[in-house]
């Protein structure tokens, strides 16, 4: 009796067990908004471990921020009113093409008449790349000593450094002088931050704070969310009159957690006119979808921003978990295949989906002089190898590929024909353009572009070539890891 129980009991087991592994295939199958690589790289991934394939589905394979966070910032989304400002028209047919679909996003069209400056320090050698960021910083410290009505902060990494520690003390300064002051730091980025002194000297100031996604997973909902989602924004806006946006987080270029790595090479540009509003709804719908606090009034109750002569078109647009899924890739995509002569890349984290992959290497094809400058060592070991992996695909398409050594090159840019620029916190890969909260300007102006691109060039004056021969002499080890986590990127 007892071996047939055994029996029984293991038939019963091995059923349960196929019927949870079958399942989590279909579920994986007919999950929307999911490109055909992911599913086959979760099929993959389900069907050759099924324990381990199973629970990493439960934990990562679907992006969800819960039904009613996502509720929440739906109805803050169409609640609040869709930034106007000053409407540009776009004489250009292919910079219009590139707008419309970023303005298909959130709704935010391309606005004229803004100021928008490029901080750091003009006399910085490019040897020197630190020198940026630092300037960047202390420029964004005089504008919080500044403000007068409100502060709205978001980031994802701050640190409990320097250059940390000198922001905190400036938004409690203006808390204490009456401004309020509204601070949000990713949960995930910042944990230490937030689990340390600085976040009570903020909440002790009188400083409204808040760890963006905290509760994720939650309990009833664990097994189906992703457990790694991120608010990675980076946008400070002041008085309804000043943004700041970029790839800068609010450290030390040193970067103590990973100094081995530093320092981390960033960018960070100051934005005056109607680009500001744009940047306003971005911060007050997430905000309000994680406190549910009214700031619903706050736009509209500010004076229209000032229109500057002969200012720069732009326009601002933010993805996350509950935008529809590939649209930060459609806005890189589109703005690759606007270019007609000359395309500069910069990015930390190279793992592109499919489509993006493609319109890289189709640029060069198609005579466009393409250039890509990645870190030569980055702090993630598998982007790394995945990036690498695309290396001999890049260059037999033409793309000229540098690799950065002074640093962890952290700027997110593209310019294209001098003319148009990308600048934001979405990194080439998985991670930002299927499930973080990303922020990002599309400037249509030569002036500003020119002094981008000139920012490029300095990283690309100290870059290296990679060369065709030294990626085919990689041993076979090296190849075959890269290649193995290349396929598995769908699921990173």
């Amino acid at each position: 009796m007892s071996g047939a129980s055994d029996d029984l009991i293991g038939a019963v087991v091995a059923v349960g067990g196929f019927a949870i592994h079958l399942a989590t295939v279909l579920r994986a199958i007919t999950r929307p908004n999911r490109t055909p690589a992911a599913r086959v790289a979760w099929i993959a991934a389900i069907m050759c471990l099924p324990v381990i394939g199973v629970v990493a589905y439960l934990f990562l394979g679907e992006t969800s921020i819960g039904r009613g966070r996502t509720q929440r910032l739906c109805d803050a989304e169409s609640r609040l009113a869709t930034p106007s400002g000053a409407g540009a028209k776009l004489g250009d047919p292919v910079a219009a093409s590139v707008s419309d679909l970023c303005r298909s996003i959130n709704g935010f069209g391309p606005t004229a008449g803004n100021r928008i400056v490029l901080l750091g320090d003009p006399d910085a050698p490019a040897t020197e790349p630190t020198r940026d960021c630092d300037a960047a910083i202390k420029e964004l410290i005089e504008a919080l000593d500044a403000a007068t009505e409100h502060i709205h902060v978001s980031f994802y990494i701050w640190l409990d450094d320097e250059n940390g520690g000198r922001v905190a003390d400036a938004i409690c300064a203006a808390a204490r002088r009456g401004v309020t002051c509204r601070v949000m730091a990713d949960a995930l980025g910042s944990r230490a931050f937030i689990h340390g002194p600085r976040w009570r000297q903020l909440r002790e100031a009188g400083v409204h704070v808040l760890a963006a996604l905290e509760d994720i997973p939650r309990l009833g909902g664990f097994a189906l969310k992703r457990v790694d989602l991120r608010n990675h924004r980076k946008l400070v806006v002041i008085d309804n009159r000043i943004a700041f946006c970029g790839s800068q987080n609010c450290a030390d270029p040193q970067f103590l957690p990973k100094a081995k790595y530093a320092p981390w090479i960033d960018i960070l540009l100051r934005c005056e006119g109607p680009v500001v509003r744009q940047a306003q709804h971005l911060f007050l719908a997430t905000w309000i979808a994680e406190t549910d606090e009214d700031l619903y009034g706050l736009p509209a109750a500010a004076p229209e921003p000032e229109q500057h002569r002969k200012g720069v078109v732009a326009q601002m647009f933010g993805t996350g978990p509950t935008t529809y899924g590939g649209l930060m890739s459609d806005s890189f995509v589109s703005a690759l295949y606007a270019a007609g002569h000359e395309l500069i890349i910069s990015t930390p984290y190279f793992v592109p989906d499919e489509a993006l992959f493609r319109a890289v290497c189709a640029a060069p094809r198609r005579g466009v002089a393409t250039t890509l400058i990645v870190p030569a060592r980055n702090d993630s070991a598998l982007v790394a190898a995945a990036s690498r992996s695309a290396y001999s695909d890049l260059l037999t398409a033409g793309v000229r590929l540098f690799e950065y050594p002074l640093g962890l090159l952290h700027t997110k840019t593209i310019t294209i024909d001098g003319r148009i620029a990308f600048v934001g916190s979405a990194n080439m890969d998985r991670r930002s353009l299927e499930l973080n909260f990303e922020n990002n300007l599309l400037v249509f102006d030569p002036g500003l572009t020119a002094t981008i691109r000139q920012r490029q060039l300095g990283y690309l004056s100290q870059s290296t070539a990679v060369e065709a021969e030294t990626v085919k002499a990689q041993p076979f080890r090296t190849r075959l890891f890269g290649d193995v986590v290349g396929m598995a990127s769908p699921l990173l």
